[in-house]
């Protein structure tokens, strides 16, 4: 569900089994819980304390971002709205559309962040200066 007032980046709740002896389980399905057909994914893990990730926007791909492991912070911008989410349970994400900047901050020591993308990689379709987006965005 997107917030009023904030970019249009959707909180994500995977469905979950209950914590049994044995642990828990959640899973996603492509294009109906992850909205888009998964080209891509990829995972971080090691950050030390204090560096951030992201820190770009993708005019071309979406993507959603579990934490499954530990703790992080990331803050969406669009031009117009921003906010920051706090991201701690492995069964909940965010969706990151395509143009929509993001930059993720104060991981937790141990965690892990999975990434799916719509698209394959390319460098192109990025842009990493904070300044150049804004003024790319205040066009649309």
């Amino acid at each position: 569900m997107s917030l009023p007032g904030t970019p249009n980046c959707n909180l994500i709740k995977l469905k979950s089994f209950k914590e049994d002896a044995r642990g828990c389980l959640a899973y996603a399905d492509a294009q109906a819980d992850i909205p888009f057909m998964i080209k891509r994914v990829f995972w971080i893990y090691g950050v030390p304390e204090k560096a951030t990730r992201g820190g770009h926007a993708n005019w071309k791909c979406a993507e959603v971002i579990f934490p499954l492991a530990g703790a992080f912070d990331i803050y969406v911008d669009d031009g117009k709205f921003y906010k920051t989410y706090h991201l701690s349970k492995a069964d909940e994400g965010i969706l990151i559309p395509a143009g929509v900047w993001c930059l993720l901050t104060g991981f937790k020591p141990g965690t892990v962040c999975f990434v799916a993308s719509d698209e394959e990689y390319s460098p192109d379709f990025y842009v990493n200066d904070y300044s150049e987006y804004l003024k790319c965005v205040q066009w649309k």
